[in-house]
């Protein structure tokens, strides 16, 4: 059996352990609001599994805004390949943000919509473009664009983001060693991304070995390879 094929084997088999337990398909979670019917000011936070082998460990993670009225979304996040051609990884552009990542179908991590929101959006912009790592990518343990969305989530904690397990590069937070957690809530202690904990109320408890995490929060249990075992808890960020 060829390598790939085994790699493929064990990404369905990951797949199969998440559906198993969740009860809500992905695609329930609902999908970004339309410009053209939906006025009110929208931040979504979403992830979806990356390409090949590496989708079996981890997914790729991105910040998409709809400012109050305007007709399309904007999307921040960073993808690496980029840096064979530019100084830059950061990436902020209008596409639609629930669209399959290289066919992978995304999952929906954070809605937050409404009153108050078009502040936020302002704080997105500015972490976005002031995230220290742009020029600089590594699959593991970080900086990537999980290091990026949390970079986002530590500075706009509003927004209450709960990445899963797969989202690794969250943790990485340069040469310190204590920070908020990803979610921007609670603390946190890393050694490099590498090894460390992390307890809040939104991302509950996690443990990080390798860059592989296990907790457990008010999402559910977070396992290694499977993510999440329920479903995202927007802790009332979704104002319909």
């Amino acid at each position: 059996m060829s390598v790939r094929r085994v790699a493929r084997y064990l990404k369905l088999t990951a797949f199969a352990a998440l559906t198993s337990f969740v009860s809500i398909p992905v695609h329930a979670l609902g999908p970004a609001p339309d410009p053209a019917t939906t006025r009110e000011a929208v931040v979504q936070v979403y992830g979806a599994r990356t390409m090949g082998v590496k989708g079996i460990f981890g997914v790729h993670t991105w910040i998409a805004v709809k400012p109050a009225n305007a007709l399309s979304w904007t999307v921040y996040e960073i993808i690496g390949w980029r840096l064979r051609w530019s100084d830059s990884a950061l990436v902020i552009r209008e596409r639609q943000p629930d669209a399959p990542w290289f066919g992978s179908v995304p999952e929906l991590y954070a809605d937050k919509r409404g009153v108050g929101v078009e502040e936020l959006i302002a704080r997105v912009d500015k972490a976005a473009r002031d995230y220290p790592y742009s020029n600089t990518y590594t699959l593991w343990p970080g900086p990537n664009s999980n290091t990026f969305t949390a970079w986002i989530a530590r500075a706009v904690p509003e927004l209450q983001v709960d990445l899963p397990a797969t989202a690794v590069g969250k943790d990485y937070i340069g040469s310190t060693f204590v920070s908020t957690a990803p979610s921007g809530t609670g603390f946190q202690f890393t050694l490099a991304g590498v090894f460390g904990v992390a307890a809040g109320p939104v991302d509950g408890f996690e443990l990080n070995l390798l860059g592989l995490n296990f907790g457990v929060s008010g999402s559910g249990v977070k396992l290694p390879m499977v993510g999440r075992v329920g479903v995202p808890h927007f802790f009332e960020t979704a104002k319909r």
